[in-house]
């Protein structure tokens, strides 16, 4: 299991753009890496939250997984909304 974090923060954006500024303590696995390869990234015992930019492409990915099995959260608004919030 890759993620070990305290919050289990997942960054589904591109590695540029996670690269040019992300939520602290997240890590970046990309939308696609992630809905193709999620058994390699996630257990069904732990919770993750996850984030895009707006939020959008994040909701699908967590709707799509959770109805796997798997206890994922959308962060509504994405990093846009943790920058205005920040």
């Amino acid at each position: 299991m890759l993620l070990n974090n305290k919050y289990n923060i997942i960054d589904i954006r591109s590695r540029d753009r996670y690269l040019k500024g992300h939520i602290p303590d997240s890590i970046n696995i990309n939308y696609t890496d992630l809905l193709m390869n999620y058994k390699k990234y996630l257990s069904k015992e732990k919770e993750y939250y996850v984030y895009c930019e707006s939020g959008t492409r994040s909701l699908i990915l967590v709707n799509k997984l959770n109805k796997l099995g798997y206890n994922l959260v959308n962060i509504e608004g994405g990093y846009n909304n943790y920058l205005r919030r920040k």
